[in-house]
């Protein structure tokens, strides 16, 4: 029998079985960083950026919370989520928009696949948004910030 959580006895592919865990509160907030160059940030205007496309980080969150609710169409063998919360902030700190993700459910798996997706998602608008003002637009990183809920907690120190 295979150690690996996502192969069956048979070492295939397989969903893991969540049946016998608990429903509880779980919580997950994940960081994506969208570098900026002097070009787009001369576009920035208060709490968006100017652009022909329209309002980018509106737009942004938008897309960023669709992705969320539809991370088990995208990640193979993720858990379908009724998501509760789906809260996505972007702000600017010098050149680089930072994108703040945060989903909340009650379940019997994590949201951190969710979180995740939506930071990801948000980060790649702005990119498809900005992409007019210039391609030099960096997608940074992007990683669980924390969770909570289910065997542990975790929440990243910086």
């Amino acid at each position: 029998m295979s150690k690996l959580t996502h192969i069956d006895e048979y070492n295939r592919p397989a969903m893991v079985d969540v049946s016998n865990k608990n429903v509880s509160g779980r919580e997950a907030v994940a960081r994506s960083i969208v570098h900026l160059p002097e070009s787009v940030v001369a576009a920035i205007d208060g709490d968006e950026i100017n652009s022909k496309k329209g309002p980018v980080f509106a737009t942004a969150i938008i897309a960023g919370v669709m992705a969320a609710k539809k991370t088990h169409e995208l990640i193979p063998f993720c858990h379908p989520l009724g998501l509760e919360s789906c809260d996505i902030e972007i702000r600017v700190d010098s050149d680089e928009a930072i994108i703040e993700c945060r989903c909340k459910v009650h379940h019997k798996t994590g949201v951190e696949m969710e979180a995740l997706t939506g930071a990801s998602v948000a980060a790649l608008t702005i990119y498809d948004m900005c992409k007019a003002l210039s391609h030099d637009i960096i997608i940074g990183e992007t990683r669980l910030i924390a969770k909570f809920g289910g065997k542990q907690d975790f929440e990243h120190s910086d």
